[in-house]
């Protein structure tokens, strides 16, 4: 675990990393920003790891950006991975969002930058830029039109208004609807199951959906092969095939 407005804490092979800025609605000024980015290298960079959970102590996820902070000069970005250090670039390894409370503004841009998103029922989502006069400049008119359909996600952008976690989830935006006060718990139940399969697996195939929305479909297989070559002809994969017959767990070696 540790100290500043970001704490990490490690679940077997998951990740927990917490914006702890309670007081200020867990809103990104640059020390969360440079906090953020930095748990997120730590995920990608172990072997250890596999999967990270990000949320936000107190009462809510995340409020958005630090207003006080930027009226002071701050910059709540990091090179290469953009606001919150997640944006831009979000990590390589799978990614749930535990949301209670309140996701706004660039804080349900964060949660967006992440894979899967568990939400308490109270929990409420929006981006609410256009009732300022500004944007949702950190993905949000990016990824939430792909995450749903269309003309939801048009109504919630242009109207700047707040949708609740049950009418997220009713359009696929998160994964599981917990009670108040459980997101955390159940986004670390889905994390554990994730991290039980082989580690080169998981990161494969968040590469490939990830990767291929952007690939010409002549090309699509030859480019999903050249990852899931590496995968096929792993240690982990002829262990996975081995357990499988001998009817025992697999022993994961991440290579």
């Amino acid at each position: 675990m540790s100290d500043g407005p970001v704490r990490t804490e490690e679940h077997g092979r998951v990740l927990l990393v917490t914006i702890d800025r309670p007081e200020a609605r867990n809103a990104i000024n640059a020390a969360a920003a440079e906090g953020i980015a930095a748990a997120l290298s730590e995920l990608d960079a172990r072997d250890d790891l596999s999967v990270g959970v990000l949320t936000g102590a107190g009462k809510g996820f995340c409020a958005g950006m630090d207003l006080k902070a930027f009226l002071a000069g701050e910059r709540p970005a990091v090179p290469g991975r953009g606001f919150a250090g997640i944006v831009e670039a979000p990590p390589a390894k799978p990614l749930i969002a535990a949301v209670e409370g309140f996701a706004v503004a660039g804080g349900f841009e964060i949660a967006l930058a992440c894979d899967l998103i568990v939400a308490a029922e109270d929990a409420k989502f929006g981006l609410p830029e256009v009732r300022r006069g500004l944007l949702p400049g950190g993905g949000g008119l990016l990824r939430l039109p792909a995450r749903i359909p269309y003309g939801t996600a048009m109504e919630w952008i242009l109207t700047g208004a707040l949708v609740s976690a049950a009418q997220a989830h009713a359009v696929g935006l998160v994964n599981r609807l917990t009670p108040a006060g459980a997101a955390l718990p159940a986004a670390l139940e889905l994390a554990g199951e994730i991290a039980r399969n082989a580690p080169l697996a998981i990161r494969a195939a968040k590469r490939i959906v990830v990767e291929s929305a952007s690939w010409a479909p002549a090309e699509a297989f030859a480019r999903q092969q050249a990852i899931y070559e590496p995968v096929r002809s792993s240690h982990d994969a002829i262990e996975g095939a081995r357990a499988f017959t001998e009817k025992r767990t697999p022993q994961w070696q991440g290579r």
